[in-house]
């Protein structure tokens, strides 16, 4: 069966600029327009993006579909004790907007209590944003500015005064939500004993409460890796656990930094006996909305990856390089659907 784009109506949106012939290829893209992006110049993309409705089905590059599709058959083959899954969180496994507003990190919703600290840390917000997402800065430079950024906001958070009774509250009363297809995936996976790795430049502490509030239960096959808080006895953030993690540097502190699987969701000071179990998984889907989000695979010997980007803001400037970086690419903040039927794929046997 051969995919193209479809209208609203059921016929084919003929886009010259991106398809250049149709491909044969599993269904597992049964919701979403699926453009075969080869070889095409970034500037000859904007009509045909312009003639699809985002409000309608999800939007999906594809830039190499037969190497997908060698992938997914590679995976299928192992079978599903040799997967896992490594995905970030912030505007990955949540969405970018809400309600037609910028959704919220887990670093932008918190409330210090402190007016004065909240415009700080917004601030910085609106100074380095634009530079973390800017396709112009050299990926070296910038690592150096995001060191920078999360440091002042870690700093501001523990001279604020930040409590968790804030974190709490600031969930509460946060716009941060999940993907449409979030809770599916999750199951999907718990299921069936895939593990899957949290790797997060945010902060631990409220992602988990986050997916206490947002998603009311817990996941045992779910490890956090991110920015741990530490608390003294009256409930004060003091200081923070190991090195900064950011959006640029997750490579660097991998499986090493991940809580062992276990009911509840948190972190453990002890060894981590999942560690070496986890790396046996030789296969990798890994979820990122940025490029160097895909170094969150770097620690782990792997043998087969399909690496899977949201690009949910300035598709025309960054889609070229998310193309060449990416196997799959989601635009302007599509839904986890397609990642869910992708997953039950990798998970089926031949028979199925």
């Amino acid at each position: 069966m051969s995919y193209l784009p479809r209208s609203s109506s059921g016929s084919s949106v003929i886009i010259s600029s991106i398809i250049t012939k149709p491909v044969r290829f599993p269904s597992i893209f049964p919701l979403s327009r699926v453009w075969y992006c080869i070889h095409t110049p970034i500037n000859q993309t904007q009509t045909a993006m312009e003639q699809l409705d985002p409000s309608k089905s999800s939007q999906v590059v594809v830039p190499h579909p037969h190497l997908l599709h060698a992938k997914i058959s590679s995976i299928r083959m192992a079978g599903h004790s040799k997967l896992q899954i490594i995905a970030d969180f912030d505007a990955t496994l949540t969405k970018y907007w809400v309600n037609g507003c910028r959704g919220q990190s887990s670093h932008g919703l918190l409330q210090q209590g402190n007016p004065e600290y909240d415009v700080k840390r917004r601030e910085l917000y609106d100074y380095y944003h634009p530079l973390e997402i800017s396709p112009s800065i050299p990926i070296e430079e910038k690592a150096k500015l995001m060191e920078e950024w999360w440091g002042k906001t870690h700093a501001l958070l523990i001279e604020g005064g930040l409590t968790y009774d804030a974190i709490t509250k600031s969930v509460a009363n946060s716009m941060i939500t999940f993907r449409e297809g979030v809770v599916e995936l999750f199951e999907f996976l718990e299921a069936r004993d895939i593990p899957v790795l949290i790797f997060s430049a945010g902060l631990a502490d409220v992602i988990e409460e986050v997916l206490r509030q947002k998603l009311h239960r817990s996941f045992k096959n779910i490890k956090i890796v991110s920015n741990r808080m530490i608390f003294d006895g009256d409930g004060h953030l003091v200081s923070f656990k190991g090195k900064t993690i950011h959006v640029l540097n997750k490579n660097e502190h991998a499986l090493d930094m991940a809580g062992p699987l276990h009911d509840e969701l948190g972190d453990s000071d002890g060894p981590n006996e999942d560690s070496a179990s986890v790396k046996k998984r030789t296969n990798v889907l890994l979820l990122g909305d940025h490029i160097g989000d895909l170094g969150m695979s770097d620690g782990l010997d792997y043998e087969t990856r399909i690496s899977v980007g949201f690009l949910n803001d300035n598709v025309e400037k960054s889609l070229d390089s998310y193309r060449k970086a990416f196997d799959l690419v989601y635009l302007n903040d599509g839904p986890m659907w397609g990642v869910v039927k992708l997953v039950s794929q990798l998970c089926s046997t031949e028979g199925d």
